[in-house]
């Protein structure tokens, strides 16, 4: 069995599902596993532990965009919904989802349209759907709202919740120590949720081992969570010091850095590695590569799918959570890791009882090296 078929016959069981995050068990946001994979070789830890899987000159791009509370309730004449908004486009329009409530506090899939649907919206807003995002779909439509959007969701909404979770959580729960809010109120519909377990302290730590941080910003959309489909055009933006970094990284790594590098990067000129911190981070970055790798300063809308035949132009290793076999992240996964070490790597998370979705365990892809790298 080719190792592309052994992930897509994976199945993950509910149980492995994680419901809560792990405040919700009087832990801190670190305490989950770390597994990492070098190559073919997995190994198994704390999230803690991560100071001691990293190196000096190491840069770890992180996403600055904050969650939205993006679910908001509504209703199309006497038909209860709850409008997802996903993303923001021209002229003050968003994508929208609608789901159907399913009594439980979660939803279901609901087909979007007709065009000149109303849905009305709590305090006396009406959002009215315009056209589908992508002709001949019907899950995300653009839409007009009568109302600040924005303002909407912060009066009247409520982080986008999943049936495999227990209950509502928080929108403090779903911010990343790395959010930032946007002064045009937008954000993400979901959590960059590889950042989650970081608190400030391990910030800190991994800051004074000499390892970087890059900030990118990409805001993503409400994801497919039955059909699977690939992401569609997102806002991102790399700015000039963090391309400057990576790029001073990767040069000293080739043996271009030399004291002007190190005089621009400081600690990244001694030829550390670029881990993107999810999977969003690796879209931002690698749609602001040239062909060589080399980041230019960037900013607008990505509809880049990093896939293996793609491949990654920048990015030598990834942290991210734990996906499910069919969804469209594996592909990115694949293009950083190999499918082979990907599909080991799985086999052992479900083997180890790892925990999966945004309030899970997450995964270190690394290259593959002769020796293993020293703790910092």
């Amino acid at each position: 069995m080719t190792a592309a078929r052994a992930l897509e016959r994976l199945r993950v069981p509910q149980e492995l599902s994680a419901r809560e995050p792990a405040e919700a068990r009087g832990a801190g946001r670190d305490d989950v596993r770390l597994m990492v994979s070098r190559g073919p070789r997995v190994s198994h830890h704390a999230f803690r532990d991560l100071p001691g899987q990293l190196r000096a000159g190491d840069v770890l791009v992180v996403n600055t965009s904050s969650t939205l509370a993006a679910a908001v309730d509504g209703r199309i004449g006497a038909e209860p919904v709850v409008v997802h908004f996903s993303t923001r486009g021209d002229g003050g329009r968003w994508s929208v989802e609608l789901r159907r409530p399913d009594g439980s506090g979660s939803t279901l899939p609901r087909p979007g349209g007709p065009r000149g649907t109303a849905v009305r919206l709590p305090g006396g807003g009406v959002l009215e759907l315009e056209e589908p995002v992508t002709a001949g779909a019907d899950r995300l439509w653009w839409a007009a709202a009568t109302v600040d959007v924005p303002g909407l969701m912060a009066r009247y909404g409520r982080p986008i919740r999943y049936g495999y979770t227990r209950r509502d959580q928080p929108l403090s729960a779903y911010q990343t120590v790395f959010a930032q809010p946007s002064p045009d109120g937008s954000g993400s519909a979901e959590m960059p949720s590889a950042g989650r377990p970081f608190t400030g302290d391990l910030v800190k730590l991994l800051m004074s081992r000499g390892i970087r941080f890059a900030p990118v910003t990409l805001h993503t959309g409400v994801s497919s969570a039955e059909a699977h489909e690939p992401p569609y055009p997102e806002f991102f933006e790399v700015p000039a010091s963090t391309a400057r970094l990576v790029n001073a990284a990767r040069a000293a790594r080739a043996g271009g850095g030399g004291p002007a590098a190190a005089r621009t990067a400081g600690p990244a000129a001694a030829g550390g590695r670029v881990v993107a911190v999810g999977t969003t981070a690796v879209r931002a970055l690698e749609s602001a590569a040239g062909p060589s790798g080399a980041v230019a300063p960037a900013r607008g809308r990505t509809g880049l799918v990093v896939t293996p035949r793609r491949g990654v132009r920048v990015v030598d290793g990834l942290l991210t959570g734990l996906h499910e076999p069919a969804a469209s992240h594996l592909l990115m996964l694949a293009a950083v890791a190999g499918e082979e070490a990907l599909a080991r790597a799985y086999a052992e998370a479900l083997d180890h009882r790892y925990l999966w979705h945004e309030f899970g365990d997450v995964h270190l892809l690394l290259p593959e090296e002769t020796a293993h790298p020293v703790d910092c």
